[in-house]
């Protein structure tokens, strides 16, 4: 994971000269089976557009279990894998991008989609959502946090056509 500084370069603007976003996804060495990179970008756009932001600098890294558990461990002090970390970078001035990192176990989205029954891809994606709307000030912290981000997973994961999936693979 990048510090800081690595992700604080300068937002890139668009042709119109209106800041844009710039996401970029690390995929693990021999993923089986390879995770769909322009659809991972796809879902971090759309969460963003959808909560009208309008420039963010986003890291998704996809990590092994081990990986996430060393960060989990230095960064949350709890020792074991977790499915997804997010960190926010944002500077802490009114009108910042928004500037994030998000670390997700690839390993723990094949071991849960084969148990729950649909497509490494759409768990992956659940957790790349989860990430970006903690990023985006949702908490599910609370019952009433959770139902309420869990239901905008399930809103964004649907609009990309995987359906609810925290939905169905709670059910």
């Amino acid at each position: 994971m990048p510090g800081r500084a690595a992700l604080k370069a300068s937002i890139p603007s668009s042709k119109s000269g209106l800041p844009c976003c710039e996401i970029g996804v690390r995929v693990p060495p021999g993923a089986d089976p390879r995770p769909d990179t322009r659809l991972i970008r796809r879902a971090v756009s759309l969460a963003l557009r959808q909560h009208q932001c309008r420039a963010a600098r986003i890291s998704i890294a996809l990590v092994d279990d081990a990986g996430v558990a060393g960060l989990n461990r230095r960064y949350r002090g709890h020792d074991w894998p977790t499915d997804v970390l997010s960190f926010d970078l944002s500077a802490a001035e009114d009108g910042a991008p928004l500037e994030g990192e998000i670390v997700v176990s690839w390993e723990t989205a094949a071991r849960e989609a084969a148990r729950r029954g649909h497509s490494i891809q759409a768990e992956a994606l659940l957790y790349v959502v989860h990430g970006v709307l903690h990023l985006l000030g949702y908490y599910d912290r609370t019952v009433r946090g959770a139902a309420r981000m869990h239901a905008e997973e399930d809103r964004l994961l649907t609009r990309l056509g995987f359906g609810a999936v925290y939905a169905t693979a709670r059910a």
